[in-house]
């Protein structure tokens, strides 16, 4: 489909891209580093944008710039990258990652492991990988493609990601630089920004009922009081940027399909 055919109406995958790219505003010169295709978009299209100091890379070893089209090589080199410096950014602070989540649970423990009991998993999923150092000393953000009560789950059957319950329970060397800052699903946007440190609904993206998310999440969610505010309104120049300049190939769409806000 071409940029002349498509609707000019807001996708929910658009909406998602907006609000993945909402978590690196005003970020500075940090290594961004998205997990997933409309992560990754979100990432660039703050870059074009509101974060134009943000750092992004070609997944391996260089800094890249000129913001290519998802699926492009880069259109500019600006650095190298190699995999030492890339942990000396990671153990510094200098560093928004947004991973994605097998199982999350209220107070932002994140699973990406296994599936049952450890001894005995039914399901074996990626593995630790970096998740404790992530949300230990940087900037961690999830990005769920499919909310449901099989991802935001009562307990998380392994924690990967540190959680701000967990943290507490560690003392200061575990909570000085954690923080978890925002969910962003097909359905919404949240965050921790509770007393007790627990998921809270920020913003729906237009379309989806607050009862909707509730059912689809397996524990008592954070409702602020009065009416949740939808999540907002891409500009004409960011739908354009999107559309025509990031992801013209609408990659955004497979992960979230298009259901109509």
């Amino acid at each position: 489909m071409t940029a002349r055919t498509r609707p000019t109406a807001v996708t929910r995958a658009e909406y998602c891209v907006i609000a993945c790219a909402e978590v690196w505003r005003d970020a500075g010169e940090v290594l961004a580093s998205p997990m997933g295709t409309v992560p990754a978009l979100g990432a660039r299209l703050a870059r074009l944008t509101f974060s134009p100091d943000l750092l992004l890379t070609d997944g391996e070893a260089l800094l890249v710039g000129g913001e290519p089209a998802a699926g492009a090589p880069p259109a500019v080199t600006e650095g190298w990258l190699p995999y030492r410096r890339h942990l000396a950014l990671v153990a510094t602070g200098r560093r928004h990652v947004m991973m994605g989540a097998s199982q999350i649970d209220r107070y932002g423990n994140q699973n990406i492991s296994c599936i049952g009991d450890w001894a005995r998993p039914s399901r074996q999923l990626l593995g630790v990988r970096g998740a404790p150092v992530n949300t230990l000393n940087h900037p961690t953000s999830y990005w769920v493609p499919k909310h449901s009560p099989r991802t935001f789950v009562e307990r998380v059957d392994m924690v990967c990601g540190v959680g701000y319950d967990r943290a507490a329970a560690a003392g200061p060397s575990a909570t000085r630089f954690h923080r978890v800052a925002e969910v962003v699903s097909d359905l919404g946007v949240f965050d921790f920004e509770t007393p007790d440190r627990t998921l809270r609904v920020r913003s729906l993206h237009p379309g989806v009922q607050l009862e909707d998310v509730c059912a689809a999440t397996g524990f008592t969610l954070h409702v602020p009081d009065g009416e949740v505010p939808h999540t907002r309104e891409p500009t004409a120049e960011e739908l354009r940027l999107l559309r025509e300049v990031v992801d013209p190939g609408g990659l955004r769409d497979r992960e979230v399909p298009p259901c109509g806000p």
